[in-house]
């Protein structure tokens, strides 16, 4: 039997190992390099991070600048529109004025004439018609400072109470003169306190003559007179018209005071003013005027209350019968 030779059979099987794993190598390249698709690079340019916020910061100016810019335009338009309704509103009072003015002027001699007329008709008034003017003239006097003063008697009734005596004295003997220089003369004058105490107990009831010497006494009397007072005018009102009414009689009674402190509710005090004092065919039996003298009212707190009240029943009860209330503004 013949023998193979062992040596060439091994060297060929090793080169063949060689051959398949290089063959296969190969195919495993082939197959790798394949199977990856070729790919672009793409270059990206960025800005960095400080530039980004920059911009932002100019994006948000330029928008604020913009902003700015719309109002002040708007503003503008708005002035504009104010102006033009101005100028039509002048031109318009322009065209009326000058409406007026042709027309006044067409008119002048018309007007002329009738001024030439009326002069003419006053030169030629009678005696009768110039009567009626005067007398009309004199009805026109009656008020003075809102207040009437057509009445034939005066009664004056004073708080003769300490605030009023000690501090606003000299100022009550100047509103009674100043008062009575409003009457020139008159048919009787009574002077009481609100207590309805007369100052001259010889006229008690009974009115005292106008004279001169008398006015000078009552102001002289007046000046050291200061009966007891319990700050209600309601006493010296009730005494005014219970005593010296009569029918036909015009009588003005005049309250002087500073506050009201006793004497009931302002309610009670004008329903007993409105029994004594009823109307007859309309009219009160006498008017009641009111002064208030700020006294009390330039305390502070509390005690101011009590001049309050009496300016307010003052108010009400002047209304009610026919007559005025004047609240000063200073007592010295």
């Amino acid at each position: 039997m013949r023998r193979r030779n062992r040596e060439t059979e091994q060297f060929s099987i090793s080169f063949l190992d060689v051959a398949s794993c290089g063959f296969g190598a190969v195919i495993i390249l082939l197959m790798i390099t394949k199977s990856a698709a070729p790919t672009n690079e793409f270059f990206i340019d960025t800005l960095p991070t400080g530039s980004i916020e920059e911009l932002t910061r100019q994006l948000f100016a330029i928008r604020s600048q913009t902003t700015e810019l719309q109002e002040e335009l708007n503003a503008s338009e708005r002035r504009n529109a104010e102006q033009e309704r101005l100028s039509a509103g002048l031109d318009s009072q322009r065209r009326l004025l000058e409406a007026e003015f042709n027309l006044a002027r067409n008119e002048g001699d018309s007007v002329a004439e009738e001024i030439g007329e009326l002069l003419l008709a006053r030169q030629t008034l009678t005696e009768e018609m110039q009567r009626l003017f005067d007398q009309t003239q004199v009805q026109a006097s009656s008020y003075i400072g809102g207040v009437p003063v057509d009445s034939e008697y005066v009664i004056f009734v004073i708080d003769t109470s300490g605030s009023m005596y000690e501090n606003a004295w000299g100022r009550v003997l100047e509103v009674i003169e100043e008062t009575l220089d409003v009457y020139p003369e008159v048919k009787g004058i009574q002077v009481m306190n609100d207590m309805g105490d007369y100052m001259f107990s010889s006229f008690r009831g009974d009115w005292i003559p106008d004279t001169p010497a008398r006015r000078r006494q009552i102001i002289s009397s007046l000046r050291t007179w200061g009966p007891y007072s319990n700050s209600s005018p309601v006493e010296g009102v009730t005494e005014a018209v219970r005593s010296f009414y009569e029918p036909g009689r015009k009588i003005s009674v005049y309250v002087l005071g500073d506050d009201f402190q006793q004497g009931g509710s302002i309610e009670q005090v004008l329903r007993n003013i409105d029994r004594i004092n009823a109307a007859v065919d309309g009219e009160r039996l006498v008017r009641i005027h009111g002064i208030g003298f700020p006294v009390i009212l330039s305390n502070p707190g509390r005690y101011a209350q009590t001049g309050y009240r009496y300016a307010s029943l003052m108010r009400e009860l002047t209304e009610r019968n026919g007559g005025t209330f004047v609240g000063l503004n200073d007592f010295r």
